[in-house]
């Protein structure tokens, strides 16, 4: 655990940070969390008040879970609540560490974490390392759920962006999202193509909020620890799904390098360049033309 970092955006918000480290490997085989997370750099988050908390994913193993447990104890964290952000690996790996604690997710996370339990626990669905024990979900929500964190109100939001179970923290007064994988720096990663369409209409949702700072689980630590980025991380995640479904229109938006596909929103400043997401984004335009 020496590389996961914890940083601070928010007052009472805690990121539990690892990857985007040269060199850095959390195991040396082929494996689902180095290729889907640590590569990228993922956070899970904690918001904290007082002797209660509120864990917004479990991080990529067990010992990342343990890793966050204790760091909040020490703090004199008593009192802890799960939420998934959504039922991908990476997001769940560390729920044996909160198995006493209630977990709740979306209605769709507990049916795809239930129906794929085995092949999870096996190591079966996405490749080593197993899961296992795999801790489902003991409260599932559909729309909207409000929290009270110690008399701090959260808000969580279910929606599909990324993935058809997608549930997001909202603190309004705050004016802050922590989005999970809706959003991720520098690009999303294209999991359902055929549902991008579906994903731009709740984006545009989102932007009804007026968050003023978004906290995804994938995106850059510096920007992370600064605070987040701003509402137009909204506007780019859309743009570059537009311009995805334009390529099977368009062959020379097809041959472009990440870079050159992004290169004006990059100029704006909300995203940032990280060079492992040129391969997310050739995955992503071979699903979004095969959709076709």
């Amino acid at each position: 655990m020496d590389r996961l970092r914890v940083l601070e955006p928010a007052e009472g918000v805690l990121a539990f940070y690892d990857g985007r480290v040269p060199g850095h490997r959390f195991a040396d085989y082929p494996n689902w969390v180095d290729d889907g997370a640590i590569s990228l750099g993922i956070a899970s988050y904690a918001l904290v008040v007082g002797e209660t908390a509120l864990i917004y994913d479990t991080h990529v193993s067990a010992e990342h879970g343990r890793f966050v447990r204790e760091a909040l104890e020490s703090l004199g964290v008593g009192d802890m609540t799960v939420v998934l952000s959504h039922w991908h690996l990476d997001h769940v790996a560390g729920t044996e560490a909160f198995a006493d604690c209630e977990v709740i997710a979306s209605t769709r996370t507990t049916e795809h974490l239930s129906a794929s339990r085995e092949a999870i626990e096996s190591g079966e669905l996405e490749g080593p390392p197993p899961i296992d024990p795999l801790v489902l979900p003991t409260r599932s929500v559909e729309g909207e759920l409000e929290l009270q964190l110690d008399g701090r109100p959260v808000r969580l939001i279910t929606t599909e962006i990324h993935s058809d179970d997608a549930t997001l923290l909202w603190l309004q007064d705050e004016r802050l999202l922590l989005c999970g994988d809706t959003m991720e720096d520098t690009v999303t990663y294209v999991d359902e193509p055929e549902r991008l369409d579906v994903h731009l209409a709740n984006l545009a949702e989102l932007r009804n909020l007026g968050a003023r700072r978004i906290l995804p689980n994938h995106g850059d630590p510096a920007t992370i620890s600064a605070g987040g980025y701003e509402t137009g991380f909204i506007e780019d995640t859309s743009e570059y799904i537009e311009r995805l479904l334009r390529c099977g229109s368009d062959p020379e938006l097809c041959n472009l390098s990440l870079r050159e596909f992004v290169a004006d929103l990059l100029e704006q400043g909300q995203i940032n360049y990280f060079e492992p997401y040129e391969r997310v984004h050739e995955q992503n335009v071979e699903r979004v033309l095969a959709r076709a």
